[in-house]
């Protein structure tokens, strides 16, 4: 019998800490798969980052290490920069990324580091127990904004893709989510494409994904789902802001 699915080469076969419904595993899955249809399982180095996906070097089957929360960026910099030949990414949630590390990721854009980062936004810090992050939504409820967030007290939450395509050396710069099928292969569409760019030395690339969370949203896994479609999609419109000639 001919099998219709086969397990990509690039997951280990152990379970993985996410909780339930929440879009960690799908983007994990959309990494490694991609890697191993481009041939490049063994020629990848990965940076895990401090937060629900601290452990994601048990889940994906290529060589990876551990960043202190934030400096992802200057990690990768520095493999990159040693291992020119290796194809290099961050993996960074938004709490990770756009709070701590947001120094980080602008410089290495700005220095155009030719690495790729994939950026998982679900609006919350996860691991954490749900405090309110940089990219949280007006309005949306926190440990740390119980009645909401308000733009009197923390401002507008930052659009990062919007913010890094205004360098220049930030060749590729795309928001992808991962509520339904049809966006999520077009999020695989996108990750591949971050790491064509990294393969012609163009400059630093960028694949921001919409996420979910529904332990910390408070919603059941289909709920999440749809409020990435229903609330997310609108404050952080899905297209690609920035990209070479000649990258399809």
């Amino acid at each position: 019998m001919k099998p219709v699915f086969t397990y990509t080469k690039g997951m280990t076969s152990v379970d993985t800490s996410y909780c339930p419904g929440c879009t960690h595993g799908i983007a994990h899955r959309l990494i490694t798969e991609t890697l191993e249809e481009m041939g490049k399982l063994g020629q990848t180095l990965g940076v895990a980052p401090i937060g629900c996906s601290v452990q994601a070097h048990k889940f994906m089957n290529l060589d990876m290490c551990e960043a202190a929360h934030g400096r992802a960026p200057a990690v990768a910099s520095g493999i990159k920069r040693v291992h020119p030949d290796k194809l290099v990414f961050t993996y960074q949630g938004d709490g990770d990324l756009a709070s701590i590390g947001m120094a980080e990721i602008i410089h290495a854009a700005a220095r155009g580091e030719k690495f790729c980062t994939f950026f998982i936004n679900n609006c919350i810090y996860g691991m954490t127990s749900g405090q309110m992050a940089p990219t949280t939504l007006i309005g949306q409820k926190t440990t740390t904004s119980q009645e909401g967030r308000t733009v009197e007290q923390a401002g507008m939450p930052i659009k990062v893709s919007e913010l890094l395509s205004t360098l220049d050396c930030a060749v590729y710069v795309e928001r992808v989510a991962l509520d339904t099928p049809a966006h999520i292969r077009l999020a695989k569409k996108a990750v591949r494409r971050a790491f064509e760019v990294q393969e012609k030395k163009l400059g630093f690339a960028l694949v921001e994904l919409l996420s979910t969370c529904p332990t910390n949203w408070g919603l059941t896994p289909p709920d999440a789902m749809k409020w990435v479609g229903d609330k997310m999609i609108p404050y952080y419109p899905l297209g690609v802001f920035k990209k070479p000639e000649g990258v399809q």
